[in-house]
């Protein structure tokens, strides 16, 4: 057990992902969450009451988003603008589309000015994501410094260019997952802050084969990613939990659940 200093915060630990058994390994289908002791404590919390937002008549609701909808992953993009100035900056609003053909989706908002990433995709296309990994989160988080325009966050970061295949925009050498991306379009989402929702095609996909398990996937206790939470919060991987997907023609219970 570490102790904490005289902030209150603990020592970094580096992930050491274990699996555990799911929260409740004994359920079955139509059994309420009171049903456990955790369960009962969580539905006992709703007697303190909701907080409903009109977020039509609200207007910024991106502080309670952000810390609601989470965790989040974190696009780490890299792009070059017209006049070949390099950019670099993290996104959490970001996933992916569909999968064949890969496509994924960055959002960039416009504040407190419209994003150098999101005029730079438009105008030239190409752009790539890269996955921020623990021992590098420090040089990944310096790019989101609010540089003036035209300057690029490669010089202050620390990080490696290493040159893609088939887009113009470096790739990060130091991410073990990255993505090679062509925009196929652009959406406004206008309003008091305008965002930019970039959905890029896919062309590459570059891996490290020390991330890569026996079945050729990426496993999370090698990749180490680190997702965002709300405010300045980043989130590392802890325990994990596999939960089979229920199948309809498989599954007994469902038999005994009355539909009417």
């Amino acid at each position: 057990m570490t102790t904490p200093n005289e902030s209150g915060l603990h020592p970094f630990e580096t992930s050491d992902l274990k699996y555990t058994l799911p929260p409740n390994p004994s359920w079955t289908f139509a059994q309420p969450v009171t049903a456990t002791e955790d369960g009962r404590k969580w539905a006992e919390e709703e007697r303190l009451g909701w907080k409903s937002v009109n977020a039509e008549q609200e207007g910024n609701t991106y502080a309670l988003c952000i810390s609601g909808i989470v965790p989040r992953p974190v696009a780490f993009v890299s792009t070059v603008s017209e006049d070949g100035v390099e950019n670099l900056a993290p996104f959490s609003w970001f996933n992916q589309v569909s999968a064949n053909p890969p496509v994924i989706s960055v959002s960039c908002t416009g504040s407190p000015r419209h994003k150098d990433t999101a005029t730079n995709i438009r105008a030239t296309k190409g752009f790539t994501v890269n996955i921020i990994s623990e021992p590098w989160i420090a040089q990944a988080n310096s790019c989101s410094i609010d540089a003036p325009p035209g300057v690029s966050e490669w010089a202050l970061s620390g990080l490696t260019r290493e040159p893609s295949i088939a887009v113009k925009p470096p790739r990060v050498k130091e991410s073990a997952f990255a993505l090679e991306c062509e925009n196929v379009e652009i959406k406004n989402a206008a309003g008091a802050v305008a965002a930019n929702l970039v959905l890029g095609s896919v062309k590459y996909i570059h891996v490290r084969k020390a991330v890569l398990n026996e079945r050729g996937v990426v496993d999370p206790a090698k990749l180490k990613p680190v997702g965002r939470m709300g405010d300045i919060t980043y989130v590392k991987i802890g325990d994990g939990f596999r939960i089979p997907r229920p199948s309809w023609a498989q599954a007994e219970d469902v038999r005994k659940i009355d539909f009417t």
